[in-house]
């Protein structure tokens, strides 16, 4: 991959990651999209109670988080659309450190039904989560002498795909990079190696920027990258996050995207 670490405003390639990087996944935006979501459902597979429904979906989420992450793994949103079918037509949770029986409650519900969940879901994200104004500009501006792609955990690639498009970025883009299609999650280096990959580059020449210092910092830092830090970004999201460490330095460390440009002059 080369040990060849150029001066920062020699990097070739930028990634970005994208919840709380490139777009804000607040809980109240996220809230709106399981709202939505939750209406889709409800018609198409209830009639459910929808608070039932909305706390099914939030408690569910978090056991995912708490189960898949620390073991590297990205978690599936079909999955929990299974347990919260499951939930809704009369199957018990499993208690505190126990695991889902998913192959019983996967027999609660229909391949069609999940698979019109998931649509759901992602078409929602890409309803009620807006664009922001100032990334396209951005962009623009960066590529036009390096090249540039996306590196996210996220558990449906689809939705960047659909978000990027919406958003009139895919033409900024080389690349869309996310965990769901390789099978490993940042900090592992897997999917920094598929980034290299897709770039066509060696990871000494790639500046990555994110919001979470273990995923992003470490994970780029470890995989022999250069890594942009964008601070105080998780604060009202429920995403999975860390705290800072001084296990590794940040090449860079932002307050905004806004002050990448100068800071690779």
């Amino acid at each position: 991959m080369g040990n060849e670490r150029p001066p920062l405003h020699e990097v070739r390639a930028i990634t970005f990651d994208f919840g709380n990087t490139l777009v804000a996944a607040t809980s109240e935006a996220l809230e709106r999209v399981v709202r939505r979501t939750a209406s889709a459902v409800d018609a198409r597979s209830g009639p459910f109670d929808r608070s039932s429904l909305l706390a099914a979906w939030a408690e569910e989420r978090t056991r995912q988080f708490a189960e898949e992450v620390p073991a590297g793994r990205e978690v599936d949103v079909e999955q929990r659309v299974v347990r919260v079918l499951a939930r809704l037509r009369g199957m018990a949770p499993p208690s505190d450190g126990e695991r889902w029986d998913d192959a019983a409650a996967a027999e609660l519900s229909e391949p069609a039904e999940r698979a019109d969940a998931v649509e759901a879901y992602s078409a929602a994200f890409v309803a009620e989560i807006p664009v922001p104004p100032e990334i396209g500009p951005l962009l623009a501006r960066l590529s036009a002498d390096r090249t540039l792609a996306i590196l996210s955990n996220w558990p449906l690639a689809a939705t960047i795909d659909r978000f990027v498009a919406a958003a009139g970025w895919d033409r900024y883009l080389s690349a869309v990079v996310v965990s769901q299609r390789v099978g490993a999650i940042k900090p592992d280096p897997p999917i920094f190696r598929a980034t290299e990959a897709a770039l066509g580059l060696p990871g000494a020449s790639i500046l990555h920027v994110g919001d979470d210092w273990a995923a992003d910092v470490v994970g780029a830092v470890r995989a022999g990258w250069r890594a942009a830090y964008l601070r105080d970004r998780q604060a009202g999201s429920p995403l999975p996050s860390s705290d800072r460490d001084d296990a590794v330095t940040a090449d860079l460390e932002l307050d905004s995207l806004a002050d990448l440009p100068a800071a690779l002059a």
